[in-house]
């Protein structure tokens, strides 16, 4: 299913992960972190994982950069990048939030990231499951 916000487009690729792809040139806002965590709220009572597709171009707020993924239930993140500015701007929101411990990993959209992202999840879903 798809579903569209002021901002991004999610798509939910299987019952427990979800794919985001944000609009070129956004600066990521708190109200739009509030829209899209209610969003998340809203849909998944369970475990989940989220894949950010970052096909195009855009930041976050330091406000955002300071509370985001922070819903109990988002048990992984795969980052897909395509360039190196996208690679620095995940890398900035991956420092500023190293205290949290994210289950996070990255991959290079340029060599097939998208793929091996969506199998991390699925991967990381079950061991969830099974532990």
């Amino acid at each position: 299913m798809k579903y569209r916000l002021s901002f991004a487009n999610l798509n939910l690729l299987t019952n427990d992960i979800i794919e985001v792809i944000i609009d070129d040139g956004v600066v990521f806002s708190l109200e739009m972190m509030e829209e899209y965590e209610q969003f998340l709220v809203e849909h998944f009572k369970h475990d989940f994982a989220i894949l950010v597709n970052r096909v195009y171009s855009y930041s976050y707020s330091y406000e955002v950069q300071l509370s985001i993924a922070s819903i109990e239930q988002v048990k992984a993140i795969a980052i897909v990048n395509y360039s190196e500015q996208s690679k620095f701007s995940s890398a900035q929101l991956i420092k500023v939030r190293s205290i949290d411990n994210w289950n996070l990993k990255e991959f290079s959209g340029v060599e097939m990231g998208w793929q091996q992202a969506f199998n991390w999840l699925q991967q990381e879903l079950v061991t969830l499951k099974v532990t």
